[in-house]
């Protein structure tokens, strides 16, 4: 009969329908990110550098502060595999703690600036008028502030309050946590508000407003879901800032102190022996080029996978 759909040509689309209906935008997602080569195996080998900065002093048990004097800013060895420093400590041992801390600390500063930042541009993008524009402005203030003065000056003022309320480690890495997280928030926020202006102008939100959702159920349900592509790729941009910004204190020496290493502090340490102990600076120094490295490489696959205009 005329116009009519051959049963067989039936059923095969409906299967199809099927299977494609059954893949989520997640599994989607996780597909476009593994045909991103760069991101994929940046994600294997970040992937083993926690695992072995986290599991590895369980199995390398090496003291990060035993000195062995008679093995002076040795070369890497079977016995030191990283060599030692000027006092004889193992560099493999306090390359391990030091990763820990380093790790840590992007992803506590990232955690607390995508949260405000997320807050922050969630109420400017849902707002209209004068809570809009005031929290724009706080948000325009913060980014015009010289950011790297501002670290010295905060933590140089209220290291030591913080010392003694917290301990020495738990107080330092707080207020590195604060400070690097309390500026990173601006891009986030200015990020979400634009995604928020777009996507609450769009039809499946104007449907939920028209049976009655209240404007938090607006924002929990449909909006913020589908805002978080751009929200994810910042913030495996943050933990990179944060660890960089991190390494930036420990060198200049506003970091942690010295019998608490970090990849920053190590390579602080080590720059005045460059001439006769290659290996103390260039292996933190190393280590934080390939965390940096895989994470915006990362960044890259995620923005790629989430993004449904491009194709991969």
């Amino acid at each position: 009969m005329a116009g009519s759909t051959p049963a067989s040509a039936t059923a095969e689309v409906a299967p199809l329908g099927k299977a494609i209906a059954s893949v989520s935008p997640w599994t989607e997602a996780w597909r476009r990110f593994k045909r991103h080569r760069l991101a994929y195996w940046s994600l294997w080998i970040l992937a083993a550098l926690a695992l072995s900065v986290l599991l590895g002093p369980l199995v390398y048990k090496v003291g990060i502060n035993d000195i062995d004097f008679k093995a002076r800013l040795a070369e890497p060895s079977a016995t030191h595999l990283m060599g030692t420093d000027d006092l004889g400590r193992d560099m493999l041992a306090r390359m391990l703690y030091g990763g820990r801390i380093s790790l840590a600390v992007g992803l506590a500063a990232m955690l607390m600036a995508i949260t405000v930042g997320v807050i922050i541009g969630a109420v400017a993008g849902i707002s209209r008028g004068w809570v809009d524009a005031a929290l724009m402005w706080v948000t325009d203030l913060f980014l015009s502030l010289p950011q790297l003065p501002l670290l010295l000056l905060l933590i140089f003022l209220f290291r030591e309050a913080l010392k003694q309320a917290f301990g020495l480690e738990v107080g330092i890495f707080i207020l590195i946590v604060a400070v690097i997280g309390g500026f990173r928030w601006m891009p986030v926020a200015r990020l979400v508000r634009a995604q928020f202006f777009s996507l609450r102008e769009k039809e499946f939100v104007e449907a939920a407003r028209a049976l009655g959702a209240s404007v938090p159920r607006q924002v929990v349900r449909h909006i913020l879901p589908n805002s978080l592509g751009p929200v994810i790729v910042a913030a495996t941009i943050d933990v990179a800032a944060a660890i960089i910004a991190e390494s930036t204190l420990s060198f200049l020496g506003l970091g942690f102190p010295p019998d608490v290493p970090t990849w920053g502090r190590i390579l602080y340490d080590g720059r005045d022996f460059m001439d006769i102990a290659w290996h103390w600076a260039m292996f933190p120094g190393v280590a934080i080029f390939i965390t940096v490295l895989t994470i915006n490489f990362i960044g890259d696959g995620l923005r790629d996978a989430l993004d449904p205009r491009r194709v991969l």
